[in-house]
């Protein structure tokens, strides 16, 4: 833990780091609340378009980019491409 004190702190300083490691439990809320909602999904291929939707949304919006502008963006042909930071 002292190795990586810097990393394990990070949040107090950088707002833009979580306060947790959940986001991946977050993301699949949805998916589950559809789920129980309507019981399952259609179909596998309707199941496979949700979530990539879905996830296209979250990393648009991880990136702190506008949700309505990009999903218009996909369709004039010019997909939201994330950074990767390493």
């Amino acid at each position: 833990m002292e190795e990586y004190k810097t990393e394990t702190i990070r949040f107090i300083t950088n707002f833009q780091v979580p306060f947790d490691n959940n986001m991946a439990k977050r993301d699949l809320r949805m998916i589950k609340v559809k789920q129980k909602i309507s019981g399952t999904f259609m179909s596998r291929t309707g199941g496979k378009i949700f979530a990539r939707i879905k996830g296209y949304i979250s990393t648009v919006k991880k990136n702190g980019c506008n949700v309505m502008e990009e999903l218009k963006n996909v369709f004039k042909g010019e997909a939201f491409i994330p950074v990767l930071v390493g």
